[in-house]
């Protein structure tokens, strides 16, 4: 069994995007009747590099010492590639996000998740 501490930063966003994707599709989808195209473009803007920014920018003061910990390993974590509609700074808090979420998922903190990802789109206000 591999200890998740000494995963890399990748393999803990590569998990923390999938958790973060799921939760926030399922909050939209419990939540109202929206047809496919409306739950497409709302999740979009939750999931992508600048709303995960946004979202870590909400919540930075919830977080743990040890959570801020797996952030910043991920957020300084470089990768080859940026996506298309973010700024490096949005992409790598986005990985930095991802990676936390990702640590937390596979130590078996799930309540704490619902806890953040609740806080988040309750709060989480796009323009």
């Amino acid at each position: 069994m591999v200890d998740i501490r000494e995963q890399s930063p990748l393999s803990l966003a590569f998990v923390g995007d999938a958790v973060y994707s799921l939760l926030i599709r399922e909050h939209f989808v419990t939540s109202k009747r929206y047809n496919i195209n409306v739950l497409n473009k709302m999740t979009v803007r939750y999931v992508s590099a600048h709303g995960q920014f946004m979202a870590m920018e909400l919540i930075k003061d919830l977080l743990t010492e040890e959570e801020i910990a797996y952030f910043k390993r991920g957020q300084n974590t470089s990768k080859a590639t940026v996506a298309k509609n973010a700024s490096v700074a949005e992409y790598r808090a986005s990985t930095g996000f991802e990676s936390m979420l990702g640590y937390l998922k596979l130590t078996g903190q799930d309540e704490r998740i619902k806890y953040i990802v609740g806080y988040i789109v309750e709060n989480l206000k796009f323009e």
